[in-house]
C-alpha cells in the first residue's frame, strides 16, 4: 500500500470518499484509509477494484489490524467466508463488549 500512483480512483471509489477532495487521494500511499472505506461502505464494483488493487492477503492484514472495527458483523462474516479469515478471531471480535455496546444501541 505504499507504492504511490499517479492513476485517478474510479468514480464509485471516489465517491466514498465525500470528506476528502477525492482528487488528492493517492491510492498507493492513502490505501489504508481507501480500504477501510469500501470495505464498510463500497459497492461491488468498488470491492472489485480493492481486490484486484490491494489484493486478498493485504484485505486480510487489514481487517486483521483493525479487528473488525468498521465493519458490521455481517460484513465481517462476509469476509470471514470470502478471505478465510479465521472463525474463532471472527468470533471474538464479534464477542467484544465494545462491539456489543455500539451494536445493541443500532438494533
Amino acid at each position: 500500500m505504499t507504492h504511490p500512483t499517479t492513476a485517478p480512483l474510479p468514480a464509485y471509489v471516489a465517491s466514498l470518499l465525500w470528506d476528502v477532495d477525492a482528487t488528492a487521494v493517492d491510492s498507493g500511499r492513502h490505501g489504508d484509509f481507501i480500504i477501510g472505506r469500501i470495505l464498510s461502505a463500497g459497492t461491488l464494483d468498488a470491492l472489485r477494484w480493492a481486490r484486484s488493487r490491494y489484493g486478498a492477503d493485504c484485505i486480510r492484514e487489514w481487517i486483521s489490524r483493525h479487528e473488525g472495527r468498521q465493519l458490521s458483523g455481517p460484513q465481517l462474516r462476509f469476509w470471514q467466508t470470502v478471505i478465510g479469515l479465521p472463525e474463532d478471531q471472527v468470533d471474538r471480535w464479534l464477542a467484544a463488549p465494545e462491539r456489543r455496546l455500539w451494536e445493541d444501541a443500532v438494533s
